[in-house]
């Protein structure tokens, strides 16, 4: 900081001795002029602004590069974490795929499988249906059968056309006790 401190003051009182001249009147020539004093002055001028402000400006920019690297360097993690989730849900909508044609297949066969139950139970139902409609034909025509015979008997023997003595219903009596 001291060495700054001196070299400020130096570039500032040496160009003031240095030019500091007579008010006399000279013919202005490019040698006799103050140009080279002027080039002289802006050189050091120039040193002094480069050497208080190089070092912060180059901190800036090589902070900004830096900055810039890390930015970039995130996004290429960021791009590898999304390809890497891209691959993976390709990979989950294989998978689903092939799941949803196993559903499909295990939805076909419990569909057959099923059909093939209702098939069978209405088969048996219809068997026991056949049958009990046989059963019950069986069972109306006994009825009918009965009914002709009882109708028969009832009305076409009268009391008068049997004739039962007592030796006969006693031995009807015995063969049903026995």
């Amino acid at each position: 900081m001291r060495i700054k401190n001196i070299a400020l003051i130096a570039t500032v009182l040496v160009p003031s001795l240095v030019l500091a001249s007579g008010a006399e009147h000279h013919d202005i020539t490019m040698f006799n002029s103050d140009f080279f004093y002027r080039v002289f002055n802006f050189a050091i001028f120039a040193g002094l602004l480069y050497y208080l402000a190089a070092h912060p400006i180059k901190a800036f920019f090589t902070g900004r590069t830096e900055g810039i690297a890390n930015q970039l360097k995130e996004i290429e993690e960021k791009l590898e974490a999304s390809k890497k989730d891209r691959l993976a849900a390709e990979e989950n909508v294989v998978k689903a795929e092939e799941k949803a044609k196993e559903i499909v297949i295990d939805a076909n066969n419990e569909a057959k499988m099923l059909s093939a139950n209702i098939a069978e139970k209405n088969e048996n139902t219809l068997t026991l249906l056949v049958k009990q409609s046989e059963e019950k034909k069986v069972l109306e025509s006994k009825k009918a059968t009965r009914a002709t015979i009882d109708t028969l008997l009832n009305d076409g023997f009268e009391n008068s056309d049997i004739t039962v003595d007592e030796a006969k219903v006693v031995s009807l009596i015995s063969k049903k006790v026995a």
